[in-house]
């Protein structure tokens, strides 16, 4: 028997407290919030709190869970050849809790944006659907399962509350 195998990854959008939203400038993505794959042996909320921390210099603190994510495209990275395997991401709200504004190796550059102009940020359309059921967030945590063909094209099969 074989395993089967997923990336773990978690996202954290990130309140400052004023109507502002964390947006980090990832190399290959454009404008994204931050987050990422899990560590082994390492939580969602440490993996999250770890990523904003490392991305953008940013102290934060789990406040709940919106999303519950599927991509069940298997598809090439960046490099055209290898496999990036299906995956389970994990969105979490966040409050910024301390440190500063700084780059990593990972991103360009790291800014604080309007709630409501964020979207005009993003290009990703995962991303951007992401970020519209943080906006949408009722209570219930949304599942959303997508699959990419390419990191521009987005097929949405399932979004419910849960």
């Amino acid at each position: 028997m074989s395993f089967p195998t997923h990336i773990v990854s978690a996202g954290g959008i990130v309140e400052d407290g004023q109507g502002n939203i964390l947006l980090v400038k990832a190399h290959d993505d454009g404008w994204v919030y931050p987050g990422g794959i899990t560590e082994v042996g390492e939580n969602l909320m440490d993996g999250v709190i770890r990523e904003i921390q490392e991305e953008s210099g940013i102290i934060a603190m789990v406040s709940h869970l919106i999303s519950v994510v599927s991509n069940t495209a298997i598809h090439k990275w960046y490099d055209g050849v290898t496999d990036v395997p299906t995956k389970v991401m994990f969105d979490f709200v966040c409050r910024a809790e301390g440190g500063e504004l700084t780059t990593s190796d990972e991103t360009s550059e790291c800014r604080w944006v309007p709630k409501e102009n964020v979207l005009d940020w993003i290009t990703l359309p995962a991303i951007r659907m992401r970020y519209e059921a943080y906006l949408n967030f009722n209570g219930s945590v949304n599942y959303l399962e997508y699959s990419t063909a390419t990191s521009t094209e987005l097929h949405v099969k399932l979004q419910r509350h849960i």
